[in-house]
């Protein structure tokens, strides 16, 4: 669970950055995009961190819907990666996060398969 709270607060970090930057540089999608990213990563991470109210179910939605969100928001960074480093690095943590995110759902459906 470390490696995944890791990769969502740097994904985070890297989605606040890129969406400052492009906000300045008129590049509204993408801001968008990657608010949103970092906002569901950071809501992630409050709710692996309530261990105690963990619904199985809910849980496994939420990953995969972040990590839809990651997907999402790297291919937009990737669309400027050439012209802005900062898209680059966004893309290179939202990549890492969905190869976390996928392997931490993987061993969490065979440790406690759902019904």
């Amino acid at each position: 669970m470390q490696e995944c709270l890791e990769a969502l607060s740097a994904c985070m970090q890297a989605c606040v950055m890129c969406a400052d930057a492009d906000a300045a540089e008129g590049m509204g999608r993408c801001a968008s995009m990657c608010s949103n990213c970092a906002d569901m990563c950071d809501s992630m991470m409050k709710m692996m961190l309530r261990m105690h109210g963990w619904d199985m179910g809910v849980m496994m939605s939420m990953m995969q819907s972040t990590t839809m969100m990651a997907r999402a928001c790297s291919a937009e960074c990737m669309m400027h990666a050439d012209m802005s480093e900062h898209c680059r690095m966004c893309a290179m943590a939202c990549d890492q996060l969905v190869m976390t995110m996928e392997k931490m759902m993987g061993m969490m459906s065979e440790a406690m398969p759902m019904a």
